[in-house]
């Protein structure tokens, strides 16, 4: 196990990194994995269930971030969920990490596999990747979830701001206490200290990508903890930027808007991709989604 204060240190040095030995026992068999050359990348993804698909978008760093929700969004649909650049058995390439970069992979993924269009979901590094392929492909990505996503990088609390600027310089550190975890012999062919300053290198970024969120039509719900990493303000006002939050519904919610927004009790953002409540919330979400637009 890692030990507490490797957690603790791994928290606050960056909010992509948590839960680590929990995680990495859920890890699914490679039975059915499954490799696409895709931008140069050789993008590992894994195929569950039956029916339309679900792109599904790991967290930085652990690509088990889902946990045995996996299987729980999978028992409606097809779940394709795939290792971003650098992450479980996705090889590294010379290639910076950036959403914008692992978006296109997402959008030429789904190119590969011949889905048209496809529903994605993304929990924390995931969501930005998610984001950045419906704001760059909206031709393949139909509906979108977003798991504790942020639109501008101030949409983090400032401590975890400052976490993100250190992660870089501390990967050599959290590199090996990684490698020597579960989740490191699980996935043995991980370069950690290298992934450590890759994923410091990308969250150390300014970003703001609040003007292309106004502009976004793909069909969106936002996920969020009720103790996360992301400001309560920064929710409402990404809410607001797709559409929500502007007037009452009216008596027969006729006037809701088309996207939705769900806060999770009693979750951090640490927990909120394994919550139990998360695959009802999108199972509700994209079946009610799917009746509407059919």
């Amino acid at each position: 196990m890692i030990r507490r204060d490797f957690l603790k240190t791994a928290m606050a040095t960056a909010v992509l990194t948590a839960v680590l030995p929990v995680r990495a026992k859920q890890t699914l068999a490679v039975s059915n994995g499954h490799f696409a050359d895709v931008n140069g990348q050789h993008l590992f993804y894994s195929v569950h269930g039956t029916g339309k698909p679900l792109i599904l978008l790991h967290g930085g760093i652990d690509p088990d971030s889902f946990g045995s929700n996996l299987a729980r969004l999978a028992k409606g649909r097809q779940v394709i969920a795939v290792h971003l650049q650098a992450h479980g058995r996705t090889p590294d390439t010379d290639r910076p990490l950036r959403s914008e970069t692992m978006g296109d992979d997402i959008a030429a993924l789904i190119g590969d596999l011949n889905l048209g269009k496809a529903d994605v979901m993304g929990y924390s590094l995931g969501a930005s990747v998610a984001l950045q392929a419906a704001i760059r492909h909206p031709d393949v990505v139909d509906r979108l979830v977003l798991v504790s996503a942020a639109m501008r990088q101030d949409g983090f609390y400032p401590e975890v701001v400052t976490a993100f600027k250190q992660l870089e310089a501390n990967a050599a550190t959290l590199g090996p206490s990684v490698k020597a975890s579960p989740l490191g012999a699980t996935y043995p062919g991980v370069d950690w200290t290298n992934l450590f300053r890759k994923v410091g290198d990308l969250t150390k970024r300014p970003f703001d990508w609040s003007a292309d969120v106004a502009r976004l039509q793909t069909r969106t719900l936002l996920v969020f903890a009720d103790a996360d990493a992301i400001r309560p303000e920064h929710m409402v006002e990404f809410w607001k930027a797709l559409g929500g939050g502007r007037r009452d519904a009216g008596i027969d919610g006729s006037l809701r808007p088309a996207n939705e927004l769900a806060i999770l009790p009693n979750t951090t953002h640490y927990t909120v991709p394994v919550d139990p409540m998360l695959p009802e919330i999108v199972e509700r979400y994209l079946g009610v989604a799917s009746k509407a637009v059919g």
